[in-house]
């Protein structure tokens, strides 16, 4: 948490917990742990997450407190494993949708990931700066998340990746479009396709990471971005706007991939099945505890 004033409000909900700092205005969000399951976007964790953005959308950003609003200026992102940021979609549900032939459920699943980051890359930024800090492994729909924040923070053993096409499919909740917001359409591909985990140094190189800064300093390093941020806080937002417009989110061109993400997985080759089968029990193993 940013600061040990006493005047912090804490606010917890199912698998996501908040900390306000009126001092710097900043809004910290933490995925909590997912206890004997992957630290992966479990339907409960979308739900917790949707819940709490649409109820920042609702009050406009604003935060109560001390018997009084304050305005949201920075949202931080971050997850309280210590291992993982997030690594993405629920695998064993999206085998147990394709065995059992429910394309539906699978859609229903996806649209909803869809929705969650679309809010977040959206909703949050028109009146606040959104921030991710990722300090372990961010995979497939969790480094999307991190591309949906306006700045990503990351610790030096943080990695990156999308594994998807290690079994036939692809990042379906905006992977293209936001890692083409930062790098262009033909460099957003080349890291989609060759399933390779990354390094927080590689991408800052490729102008993907803001900051990469040593283990342990990613809350210190978050504190002097904003400080310094808010020195020309209303400049640098307007600045973000005009990057939002020219670079904007197209919702129906996210749904065309979630459909057809669907369509692909449902039509994995039995040899394709069987690596994501393996990747599924190779979860459980690493995350059971």
């Amino acid at each position: 948490m940013l600061g040990t004033d006493a005047n912090v409000v804490t606010l917890s909900a199912p698998l996501v917990e908040t900390d306000f700092d009126p001092a710097l205005n900043v809004l910290w969000i933490s995925m909590a742990i997912q206890k004997n399951r992957p630290q992966n976007f479990s339907q409960l964790m979308l739900h917790s997450l949707q819940e709490l953005i649409k109820h920042i959308s609702e009050n406009k950003s604003m935060w109560y407190g001390d018997d009084q609003d304050h305005p949201i200026h920075y949202a931080v992102l971050r997850s309280r494993h210590p291992a993982y940021f997030n690594v993405g979609g629920d695998l064993n549900h999206f085998l147990g949708c394709i065995r059992r032939d429910d394309s539906e459920s699978l859609r229903i699943y996806s649209v909803q990931c869809l929705e969650m980051i679309y809010q977040w890359a959206t909703a949050i930024t028109r009146q606040s700066t959104t921030i991710a800090l990722v300090q372990g492994r961010a995979l497939g729909g969790g480094f999307e998340t991190a591309l949906s924040a306006d700045y990503i923070v990351a610790e030096e053993q943080a990695e990156f990746g999308f594994p998807e096409i290690l079994f036939g499919l692809f990042p379906c909740t905006g992977g293209m479009s936001l890692l083409a917001r930062r790098v262009g359409v033909h460099e957003a591909e080349k890291i989609m396709r060759n399933g390779k985990i990354y390094s927080a140094h590689e991408l800052e190189e490729l102008g993907i990471i803001d900051r990469v800064c040593p283990p342990g300093a990613g809350e210190s390093a978050i504190g002097e971005f904003i400080v310094e941020h808010s020195k020309r806080r209303k400049a640098r937002h307007a600045l973000q706007d005009a990057k939002a417009r020219m670079s904007a989110l197209n919702y129906e061109e996210l749904n065309y991939v979630v459909n057809d993400w669907v369509a692909a997985a449902m039509c994995l080759t039995d040899n394709e099945l069987r690596v994501l089968e393996t990747l599924v029990k190779m979860q459980k193993s690493e995350f059971a505890h």
